[in-house]
């Protein structure tokens, strides 16, 4: 299994790879890097990525894009109802209350949550991955904008199961730019040394992120980021669209908001025309032909300088600023990559007096991912409910992170509250939970063992639980000063990299306790939290849409198979396979090809898939004969070239044996009958072919075939090729030569040259039997 890191746009999506010693970024099957962010909804099928975008005019009521915008948030949402206007597809009411997209899809109307439809692209960026890398892929990263809040990462998550993809990161985009920057980087500090600090400053299409970055050898820490999340590249093609919408008002009395079609074009073209402005200080026409109503509009527009430059000088001193601001006064220095974006709190119904209390738990830019643990004393189970606490930060309506209720909490034997260890958490994925629950119980003593000392109220303890109320106080959450109730008092462990950490001096030496601890459960219920069985159910109709797509695809194929036979065989048939065919038979299979064309474009033009195989079928039934016999007559010659080398060969060495050639002397007599028979046989065999062929026409079948030739060239080879290459076998050597050709046996050399040795040629010397490579034997491929 492999993993794959995906960036889902707003308008573009990209997915890579890890390998060949680097970040791949791979193509989808358009050989493009970059997928739109588009699905289509068809009478038969979706489409997503190059495919939908194709449809964006065509088809532009059920082609969706842009949804990203609408992740985590209701229907009625200001910012989904304010959006609604300039969308050319239908949203709609889900009945858990959030958004969804209205498609007529299979010809009926349907309403797709947007978890779903993000689903569907995500399914087709890991269709894309799987192609590239051969192998099935199920774990990913997917980026996501720093300002989303845990609602929207929490619908991200959704859908990357649906989809059958197991997310282990939601990578903030900020993030994932610093990533990108350091990754290669190699003149960055070392460890020891101090950091280098880089901004960045990413503007895409539908929003605005500057992030603050410490960058060490191998290692990377997030300071800080701010953001607009409502500008973007978007919102310069919102103004330019809203302009020409007023001028071709004015100037040509259309009311282009009216057709959605009209629309969609203006929009291609005005971000064409964004992107020239972006280079071109000059006057700049926009012309569009059959615009509506049969009319051609132009008009043009000067580089928006003075409008731009305010909004990014804006931007630069309500974000850049303050992140500056924060990075120098506020933020410590962390060990983990990434920051809590919105300051987070925790809120209770207070035992100790009537009302709530709050804590805040994890600040602004504090290190993510982070444990920390919170103790409290209760008697009975209590809830907890999470939330953002500076709503005007916050790009979304409602603050509420969710509600969490700790279960299962009953005092302790002698009456007393029971101690509960809470941790709460932002994961990696930048969502916050309670992630465990525990009950400290305290034990009885055994016989014998003296009484425990619990010291439930003692002083030291009372101390303790005093100097954190009073800084309760302090910070006015209106806690009562009453030790023995210990109800909202908290105690706060920090953990991070398995580390823990009290924020307490620790008390003198008390007589120990025996406690166990009890795993309590707990009841969450986030905020538009999609359900399991929803989740479950949107992944079931996910895969009957992915095999609809699939069986759609295939009755695709089969039909263009079909198209494709007709235009090859037609052109072919005045062609390559004309003297293949006779006259009447290229007249009649011409006429059923010009039929089965017509077909096509009429009663063909929605079939079943059974039906344009059977239509191939029948075309193949004349077809496949011609282009049998075309395929004979240019691949016989080649095969009958490499049965007369063979027997050229084979002939060679019986000639040679005949002749006494001392290479083939060690051959078997009897043997070498059969291979000049096999030859022989051969030979006459091919001669005769040859002859029947050359009586046969070109529109008739052949008198032999490739396979045949083929097969008799094995068989000579398998009969002939084992007796002509055996080797000579080795002739032994005397023992008394051996000592002669390995000298003294004393082990002295002897330098002068010896009677009969192999240097000079005499009697008795020994020659090297001649290897079967020697015989320049013809090489086979047997299948």
């Amino acid at each position: 299994m492999s993993v794959v890191g995906i960036d889902v746009g707003f308008q573009s999506c990209y997915v890579a790879v890890a390998r060949a010693g680097g970040i791949e970024t791979v193509a989808n099957e358009y050989s493009d890097r970059s997928t739109p962010a588009c699905v289509s909804f068809g009478p038969r099928n979706r489409s997503v990525g190059a495919a939908a975008k194709g449809q964006v005019v065509t088809n532009c009521k059920n082609t969706v894009q842009g949804f990203k915008r609408f992740h985590g948030r209701a229907f009625l949402d200001p910012y989904v109802q304010s959006a609604k206007s300039s969308l050319v597809y239908d949203l709609a009411q889900m009945p858990s209350g959030m958004t969804g997209i209205k498609v007529m899809y299979m010809e009926e109307e349907k309403v797709f949550s947007i978890e779903q439809v993000t689903a569907m692209l995500l399914t087709k960026l890991k269709e894309t991955a799987e192609t590239a890398m051969k192998k099935p892929v199920a774990d990913c990263v997917i980026s996501v904008p720093s300002f989303y809040t845990d609602a929207e990462r929490r619908s991200v998550i959704d859908a990357a199961q649906i989809a059958g993809l197991n997310c282990l990161r939601l990578m903030n985009e900020t993030t994932a730019v610093t990533l990108a920057y350091g990754i290669y980087k190699q003149d960055l500090p070392a460890p020891e040394e101090k950091p280098r600090n880089v901004v960045f400053v990413d503007l895409g299409h539908s929003g605005y992120q500057v992030s603050v970055c410490a960058f060490n050898k191998g290692k990377l820490k997030m300071l800080a980021s701010a953001f607009d999340a409502e500008l973007g590249g978007k919102d310069f093609d919102e103004v330019l669209v809203n302009h020409f919408c007023e001028e071709f008002g004015k100037k040509y009395k259309l009311d282009v908001k009216t057709k959605p079609r009209a629309l969609v074009r203006l929009y291609q073209e005005c971000e064409k025309l964004k992107k020239l402005m972006s280079a071109n200080s000059s006057d700049l026409p926009l012309n569009i032909e059959c615009f509506m109503n049969d009319i051609d509009v132009t008009g043009k527009l000067n580089r928006l300088v003075e409008m731009c430059t305010a909004v990014v000088d804006l931007m630069f001193t309500g974000i850049l600023l303050n992140t500056w601001r924060t990075y120098y006064n506020a933020v410590r220095e962390f060990s983990i990559t990434d920051v809590v974006h919105y300051p987070i709190s925790l809120k209770w119904n207070s035992a100790a007096e009537e009302g709530l209390s709050d804590c805040e738990v994890f600040p602004r830019n504090h290190a993510a991912p982070f444990s920390k643990v919170l103790t409290f004393y209760r008697r009975e189970p209590f809830s907890l409910e999470a939330y953002y606490n500076n709503p005007k930060e916050l790009p979304y309506p409602d603050p509420t992170i969710g509600q969490f209720i700790i279960q299962k909490v009953v005092p302790q034997a002698n009456g007393e509250s029971s101690k509960v260890k809470v941790k709460v958490r932002v994961n990696v994925h930048g969502v916050f939970s309670v992630s465990s629950a525990s009950l400290v119980e305290l034990l009885k003593p055994n016989e014998g063992e003296e009484p425990m000392e619990t010291d439930p109220a003692g002083k030291e303890e009372e101390s303790k639980m005093q100097t954190e109320q009073d800084d309760q106080k302090a910070k006015g959450d209106g806690q009562k000063d009453d030790a023995d109730k210990k109800s909202e008092t908290e105690e706060m462990e920090t953990l991070e990299d398995g580390k823990q950490e009290k924020n307490h001096a620790p008390s003198a030496k008390k007589p120990k306790v025996k406690t166990k601890t009890v795993e309590l459960p707990i009841e969450n219920s986030l905020h538009w939290q999609l359900t399991n069985d929803l989740v479950n159910l949107f992944m079931e109709n996910e895969g009957k849409m992915i095999m609809q797509d699939k069986l759609e695809k295939e009755r695709n194929d089969a039909k263009n198979n079909v198209e494709e036979y007709v235009y090859e065989m037609r052109d072919k048939l005045h062609g390559v396979l004309e003297k293949f065919v006779s006259e009447s038979d290229r007249d009649t299979f011409a006429l059923r090809l010009e039929d089965t064309e017509n077909w096509l474009y009429d009663d063909g033009e929605d079939q079943q898939k059974q039906v344009y195989i059977d239509k191939l079928a029948e075309l193949k039934k004349l077809g496949q004969p011609v282009q049998e016999r075309y395929i004979e007559a240019e691949e016989r010659p080649k095969a009958f070239d490499e049965l007369g080398r063979h027997i050229q060969q084979y002939m060679k060495i019986v000639e040679a044996y005949k002749t006494k050639e001392e290479q083939y002397e060690h051959l078997d007599e009897l043997e070498m009958l059969k291979v000049d028979k096999q030859v022989n046989d051969a030979m006459i065999w091919m001669n005769s072919k040859m002859n029947a062929q050359s009586k046969q026409n070109f529109t008739q079948e052949p008198a032999v075939k490739v396979q045949e030739i083929q097969a008799k060239t094995k068989e000579l080879y398998s009969a002939c090729n084992p007796i002509v290459s055996k080797p000579k076998p080795k002739v032994e050597i005397p023992k008394d030569e051996k000592e002669e050709q390995n000298g003294p046996i004393n082990g002295q050399e002897d330098t002068d040259a010896q009677p009969g040795s192999p240097e000079k040629g005499a009697a008795g010397s020994t020659v090297a039997p001649e290897s079967a490579e020697g015989n320049k034997l013809p090489q086979m491929d047997i299948d």
